[in-house]
């Protein structure tokens, strides 16, 4: 189990760069191409028109974001945060559960973001080109008090 320890920057690193991927990918049309289609289709979901705009803002900027690794946390919250929204009003989680076509990829996406979320980047990221160490967890500073 050691040697699969020592992949998880790797897996962070992957993890990161292929939601990072998706997230340009789906958030660059609602900023920069065809707005007012999709416009239209956040108003028939019944979503206020500039919605689209923060959705792709969201996408397009928090998948850059996790691409290089910086504010992983921030940007993984951002984008389950999103991904919850659409699964419950676009996608009918709670309403058919069953149907999981319905909502498979949003509820990926949501998943993998909120785990980045919680464990952060990993070694290979701008975040820890910058913070290092500094930003230890709550644990390990409680427990380096407990020594004192």
């Amino acid at each position: 189990m050691q040697s699969l320890e020592k992949l998880k920057p790797l897996a962070l690193l992957l993890l990161r760069v292929g939601l990072g991927i998706i997230l340009v990918f789906h958030g660059y049309p609602k900023l920069f191409t065809h707005t007012h289609e999709a416009m239209q289709g956040f108003e028939h979901m019944g979503f206020p028109t500039y919605f689209v705009y923060i959705a792709g803002v969201v996408e397009f900027f928090g998948g850059c974001l996790l691409i290089l690794g910086l504010f992983t946390r921030i940007a993984g919250l951002l984008v389950a945060g999103e991904m919850a929204v659409a699964l419950v009003k676009v996608h009918g989680l709670f309403s058919n559960p069953a149907k999981v076509d319905n909502y498979q990829f949003p509820l990926a996406v949501a998943v993998g973001a909120f785990t980045l979320a919680a464990l952060g980047a990993g070694l290979v990221s701008i975040d820890q080109a910058i913070y290092g160490d500094r930003r230890g967890s709550f644990s390990r500073r409680a427990k380096g008090k407990e020594r004192d």
